[in-house]
């Protein structure tokens, strides 16, 4: 294994250490429990909490910051955080408003999230996002995975948040972001998690894991590796199958890169993507291309397609500052 690590068992700490020093004015870290918050946010708000295994970065904590989350509480590498960290997280950043927190629907998440909640003293609700057209919806076991949708739940509710909006208005718009987003991924090559020491999973240099997940989870099939229009071309038809946008309609086309793929193959794809969704007669309103739902090392993309309308047009364009997202 080849890492920048000291100690696999401080790897966490010393990473969330490093983040909150070189982004003081953003950030403040808490340990004993984990949890990161966001410095001097407006007195009177709903408090957005998030979270999950670290891994991802920078999802969650590097979207802590001004018109998206107060709070994030990271686990450790794909290992879902706990209840204690979340309540602390919501004590320390409640405002009076009520506590929102966004989760992404996989089994340890969902279920520390809502003993927390099922703990809490205060108002609090809960958006489940489950992007992933890879896994069927299903009313039995987990369902469908929350992947780099979650970042686009996030900047949508963080938006209304920020300029007032109630617990429940917050909740039902974090809902109805997430039943229009839909995403798909393929990874060329699996990640190691520093405590394993290897690869998560092994892979042939001319195989490809069709419909993976963030932490490497199999997807729907493994086959060869094909030409990029190819695999946009089956992963936008099962978007475009799950999401069923009328002609005319605009979406928010989102190229999420897995970390370890270079910017000019993201750029590549959402090129593949946007030519794909004008010949379906829908406009791309709003883009975002780069690694923000990662999955450590691993090469690999994914694609996400979000429905839009004018609601949701001004509050994807609201301002931002955080670690990873300014505007």
């Amino acid at each position: 294994m080849k890492k920048f690590v000291n100690d696999v068992e401080l790897l966490l700490r010393e990473s969330l250490q490093g983040m909150a020093a070189a982004h003081s004015d953003l950030l403040s870290l808490h340990l004993d429990p984990t949890f990161v918050t966001r410095k001097q946010p407006p007195q009177r708000k709903v408090a957005l909490i998030s979270g999950g295994g670290s891994g991802h970065e920078p999802l969650h904590c590097g979207f802590i910051g001004k018109g998206m989350l107060d709070a994030a509480c990271p686990g450790q590498v794909f290992t879902s955080p706990t209840p204690d960290q979340m309540l602390a997280a919501a004590t320390e950043v409640d405002r009076g408003k009520g506590v929102l927190f966004i989760v992404k629907n996989y089994a340890g998440d969902l279920m520390n999230f809502q003993m927390a909640a099922e703990m809490m003293q205060q108002p609090c609700a809960t958006v489940l996002v489950n992007d992933d057209v890879a896994v069927e919806r299903s009313t039995h076991g987990t369902g469908r995975r929350g992947v780099a949708g979650t970042m686009i739940v996030e900047k949508m509710i963080g938006a209304a948040a920020e300029a007032g909006a109630s617990l429940e208005q917050c909740k039902v718009l974090g809902d109805r972001v997430n039943s229009r987003t839909a995403s798909m991924g393929v990874a060329f090559t699996s990640c190691t998690v520093p405590a394993a020491g290897r690869a998560t999973f092994d892979i042939a240099d001319d195989e490809m894991e069709f419909g993976v997940g963030i932490h490497g989870e199999p997807g729907r099939r493994r086959s060869k590796v094909r030409p990029a229009q190819e695999l946009v071309d089956e992963l936008m038809g099962a978007i475009l199958g799950d999401l069923k946008p009328k002609t005319g309609s605009q979406v928010l086309l989102h190229v999420n890169g897995f970390g370890g793929t270079p910017l000019i193959e993201l750029y590549l794809l959402y090129h593949c993507a946007s030519q794909l969704l004008e010949g379906r007669g829908l406009k791309v309103a709003r883009s975002l291309v780069g690694n923000y739902t990662t999955a450590l090392e691993m090469a690999g993309a994914s694609i996400t397609v979000t429905m839009m309308d004018e609601e949701m047009k001004s509050l994807w364009d609201a301002p931002v500052h955080t670690a990873a997202l300014r505007w």
